[in-house]
């Protein structure tokens, strides 16, 4: 372990896309833990699309930013957490935290599975799609389904998981050429298109001519318009992120046809994440035999060293990433 512990700071408030100089490492000596608590040496970093929202005045300045991570437990005194133990805990973008019992969960061991799945496709990212789709969408058999942002970590987990729950015509909407390839080849999706490429309800049309059952939405904006006018008789629209406003507050509102809600009798839901935590274990007894069939991967980007930690931030912001990002020690 090594002697000194570093942490990442936000310095600034961004107006637009944040950068490097929003950020700072400040080194400290590795904390010590108080009775009742244990030392956590992180492992793997998550970085997400709701990081640049706090941003904004979620996050205080100047002080260790939150994070979903992994890490091994290295000294504790508590006897609720063993020395060697591999938790998930929250207290991310730093190198070394110090935690109570309750702050934390313990990682099963599933022989064949990587530790990192565990903040991707078993992670938050993955739940994220799992409820999505089963519990607000309701996906049925043979429904066809839109995807924005389908080459992130939560839209490479929706593709995936839609094709085996059975789901009929899968299409995504992707941000280059090179994303179209590998969800359609790699991800589970039927069709794709990059969205740069053309007004969005054109080429959604074109994708699915025959309209769509279910959306399930990353992304907002024209999009989420171009989805409510695809849409079937009862569909349903999963919001689940909002990323292309993420770093443009001033952009125009959705523009549809309202009264298509109501003539089609559509749904219309957003849910966060934290409140389905009790679908953990669902997740698992889904996920975990497909993982080990080889019927089910993990799509990742990682970058090693923890001091990649914002470029890989700022890296998915930008779409350069496919799949869930992660920093890895």
């Amino acid at each position: 372990m090594t002697e000194t512990a570093l942490t990442v700071h936000q310095t600034a408030r961004p107006a637009g896309f944040p950068t490097a100089a929003h950020f700072r490492f400040a080194e400290s000596p590795v904390p010590a833990p108080a009775p009742g608590t244990a030392l956590v040496e992180n492992l793997y970093w998550s970085v997400d699309p709701y990081h640049r929202e706090l941003m904004d005045g979620g996050f205080a300045l100047d002080a260790p930013l939150e994070g979903r991570t992994l890490g091994r437990v290295t000294a504790s005194r508590t006897p609720d957490l063993r020395e060697g133990e591999i938790v998930f805990h929250r207290q991310g973008w730093r190198t070394h935290a110090v935690v109570r019992p309750e702050e934390v969960r313990r990682i099963p061991h599933h022989p064949g599975v990587p530790l990192s799945a565990h903040l991707g496709i078993l992670g938050g990212t993955g739940l994220t799609a799992y409820v999505a789709l089963t519990r607000i969408a309701r996906l049925r058999a043979g429904e066809d389904l839109f995807v924005s942002g389908a080459a992130g970590g939560v839209g490479t987990a929706t593709g995936r998981f839609a094709r085996l729950l059975g789901a009929g015509r899968v299409t995504g909407s992707v941000g280059s050429p090179e994303k179209v390839r590998y969800v359609t080849e790699h991800a589970g999706y039927d069709t794709a298109f990059d969205y740069r490429s053309a007004p969005v309800a054109g080429l959604l049309a074109e994708a699915a001519p025959a309209g769509i059952d279910v959306f399930v939405d990353n992304v907002g904006g024209e999009q989420l318009g171009a989805a409510i006018g695809a849409l079937r008789e009862r569909g349903r629209v999963v919001r689940v992120g909002t990323i292309s406003q993420y770093n443009t507050p001033d952009a125009p509102p959705v523009l549809f046809d309202h009264a298509e809600v109501v003539e089609k009798s559509l749904r219309i839901e957003g849910f966060l994440v934290k409140h389905h935590r009790d679908a953990q274990e669902e997740l698992y007894d889904f996920a975990v035999p497909h993982l080990r069939s080889g019927a089910l991967v993990a799509d990742e980007t990682v970058l090693d060293g923890f001091e990649r930690i914002v470029e890989a931030f700022l890296l998915m912001l930008r779409g350069g990433n496919i799949g869930k990002i992660l920093v890895r020690a």
